[in-house]
């Protein structure tokens, strides 16, 4: 049956976002479906081969699980804006040893189509897609297969084509979330509206289930967005300091360093709008940075990998929600039992 949660046979109502780019290990998403929740592997920026691993590991834990994929939704950047960039950011990575490419403008599809035989050929019981839409025909093969689908979704609006694209279930995201807004639109300003009353709004517009998402840090934030109208609510920010997460230790640390004292919306990092710590890179290159993705990706991401590696900071995109002061050192499953108020 379309939109069947009961399918995935889960009891805890908090479930573990995707975090592509190492916080979502298959630890983490194990220990979350053990839990009794439900835990997503980030298929983000891995190679097929990679998330075809992970996939094997997680299953042979026997855990339920989804895996989150990025849609297609180029930001097409313009050239010269580009080289302007990319000049701007040459002296941080003179300073990390570095030359950016400031002629060549990398775009790519992070593997799509091989990304989808996958999980064709080897079916997971959710399949989440952020960024953009899959195709109609796409999501009924996935669905054919044996997968739910789910649509990331900012407003609205985008619940009903995600509706009419055939997805199962919606994950409905507000504007406070850590890391990229799942928005169609990443050329218009994010809306700013409270998670439960996205959720109701939502709700209201298309009768899919919804999973709510974005500024979720504790008790009362979940039980806010299920009194909205959501099956569950779904963390990420949180998760960072577990004892399963593959965040960097610079970026765990930040999450409780006093010097770090509220988040900013930028698309400095990647050319997609995205919520982190605010930084002396945000601060620095948020006014000069275009918009350009995957582009933007690509040229800061060598920069960003270098001052990881040296824990600096300062130019590290620190991805993080607004409860991102929630973020404690625990297992998973204490982290989210205790947002489900069942410790």
């Amino acid at each position: 049956m379309p939109g069947d949660l009961s399918l995935l046979d889960t009891d805890l109502p908090v479930w573990a976002a995707p975090m592509a780019g190492g916080p979502s290990t298959p630890a983490l998403v194990t220990a979350a479906a053990r839990a009794g929740g439900l835990g997503f592997l980030a298929g983000g920026y891995k190679t097929p081969a990679d998330l075809a691993a992970q996939i094997a590991q997680v299953r042979a834990n026997g855990a339920v699980f989804g895996v989150n994929l990025f849609a297609p939704n180029p930001v097409p950047v313009a050239p010269d804006a580009y080289r302007a960039y990319a000049h701007a950011l040459q002296p941080e990575a003179d300073r990390c040893g570095l030359t950016l490419p400031t002629e060549t403008v990398t775009e790519d599809d992070d593997a799509w189509a091989d990304k989808l035989d996958l999980l064709f050929n080897s079916p997971v019981p959710l399949v989440s897609f952020t960024f953009g839409l899959p195709r109609p025909d796409t999501v009924r093969a996935l669905q054919d297969a044996g997968s739910l689908v789910a649509q990331c979704v900012t407003t609205p609006s985008e619940a009903l084509v995600a509706a009419e694209s055939g997805a199962d279930l919606l994950i409905v995201q507000a504007s406070a979330a850590g890391g990229h807004s799942a928005t169609l639109t990443p050329d218009r300003p994010l809306a700013s509206v409270d998670l439960p009353d996205l959720v109701s709004d939502v709700r209201h517009t298309v009768p899919l289930p919804v999973i709510a998402t974005g500024g979720i840090a504790t008790p009362a934030d979940v039980a806010a967005a299920l009194r909205a109208g959501a099956c569950a609510a779904m963390v990420g920010t949180v998760l960072l300091r577990t004892h399963e997460s593959g965040a960097s230790a610079p970026h765990k640390s930040a999450l409780v360093d006093p010097a770090f004292t509220e988040t900013v919306l930028t698309h400095a990092f990647t050319g997609r709008p995205a919520r982190a710590l605010r930084n002396r890179f945000t601060d620095t290159y948020q006014p000069l940075a275009p918009l350009g993705y995957p582009a933007l990706h690509h040229l800061s991401g060598p920069l960003r990998r270098a001052a990881t590696s040296a824990g600096d900071t300062d130019l590290i995109h620190l991805w993080a929600g607004t409860g991102y002061r929630q973020a404690h050192e625990e297992s998973a499953a204490q982290a989210l039992t205790r947002l489900a108020d069942r410790t």
